[in-house]
């Protein structure tokens, strides 16, 4: 399928960081491929630095590609604000608003790379003719809502969404490394943070999870820790929103020898940059280090790395044969994440460093 040059495609994926992250490949394989195009997106207000520094402009308007490197416009949509609080007049005007700009934007297509009820609402906000989705979305019934559905064959994430992507055009394409913008005070920050420790290799640690479910226990955490600070890395621990409990107990099990930080997003991916390493269960800072290029061990449960795991770079995941595909949201972690233990990732990790060291 041929699209004229000014080409405008909206991209429709509001969150999370991690599906933020695996759909970013596949727009970075359509920016390459189509230069030309006209790109927005419409994401979560919180995730914007996934996609554009703060103070960075549309490419229309003062672009910088290391600020913005893959759309030309971003649209908000605080949806969970709106789910809170659906007959507030405040949510009334954000969706109309929102629908304003989407209508302004003159768009060709729309690509929902989220398949849920919900993006593929705001998708036909748009009022394009053309609506993409995937002929099976996470929530079935937002099929319904696209004008083209796309049976995907790969197994993971990452290529599923290629996939959709090369429907646009009718192109074959393939996941590539993806774009992220690099955000100047975030990198000077990350460079004062870790002047210390010139000269080691630095591991990111992130012992949060989304669910009980996916948390394997930060004492064993604290064990792997010791054993990396034993071997003569600095290791810093992720702090996410609520997970200061967890960074203390490692710090305390490691007297101080590792350090917990808890900046903002910018910060991370810059932090991430750095790192000869990361050591983390199915979250957002693990594909953001996968999507950075940099070494990952995943410590896998109940999601299927087949379909949510590391992906792009050099990688070891350790799940048990016992554990099975379950995203239900159960407190306690699952039986088989529990048999997996920190003498195993740090074979891992062993290996990993092994081979960062030697490039």
């Amino acid at each position: 399928m041929q699209t004229q040059s000014k080409f405008r495609l909206l991209i429709v994926r509001l969150g999370a960081m991690g599906d933020i992250l695996h759909a970013l490949p596949a727009v970075t394989a359509l920016r390459m491929a189509h230069p030309e195009w006209v790109i927005g997106w419409v994401v979560e207000p919180r995730w914007q630095v996934l996609l554009a520094s703060p103070g960075s402009a549309g490419r229309d308007t003062g672009y910088s590609p290391s600020l913005q490197p893959l759309v030309d416009r971003l649209h908000f949509a605080p949806t969970k604000d709106w789910r809170r609080q659906p007959l507030a007049g405040e949510t009334f005007h954000g969706i109309s608003g929102l629908r304003q700009a989407l209508r302004a934007g003159e768009y060709d297509t729309v690509l929902d790379l989220q398949g849920a009820i919900r993006s593929a609402m705001v998708g036909r906000l748009a009022g394009c003719r053309r609506v993409i989705g995937e002929a099976e979305p996470r929530e079935r019934a937002a099929r319904w809502l696209f004008t083209e559905r796309v049976v995907t064959h790969g197994a993971h994430v990452i290529e599923q969404d290629v996939e959709l992507a090369s429907a646009v055009a009718g192109d074959d394409l393939k996941p590539v490394q993806p774009l992220l913008p690099i955000e100047m005070a975030g990198e000077a920050w990350a460079d004062e943070l870790l002047a210390p420790y010139a000269g080691c290799p630095k591991v990111l640690i992130n012992p949060g999870a989304g669910w009980g479910a996916k948390r394997w226990p930060v004492e064993r955490y604290a064990a792997v820790v010791q054993g990396l600070v034993e071997r003569g890395c600095q290791v810093i621990v992720n702090v996410g929103p609520g997970e200061e409990p967890l960074a203390e107990v490692i710090v305390k099990q490691t007297r101080g020898a590792a350090i917990s930080v808890a900046g903002h997003l910018g910060h991370l991916i810059a932090l991430t940059r750095r790192m000869a390493l990361a050591i983390a269960g199915d979250t957002g800072p693990l594909h953001l280090a996968c999507a950075l290029g940099r070494p990952v061990v995943g410590i896998y449960g109940p999601t299927d790395p087949s379909r949510n795991g590391p992906y792009g770079t050099r990688f070891k995941v350790l799940r048990s044969h016992e554990s099975r595909r379950d995203h239900t949201r159960y407190e306690a972690p699952e039986a088989g994440l529990l048999t997996i233990q920190p003498e195993e990732v740090l074979r891992a990790a062993d290996e990993l460093l092994a081979g960062e060291a030697a490039q």
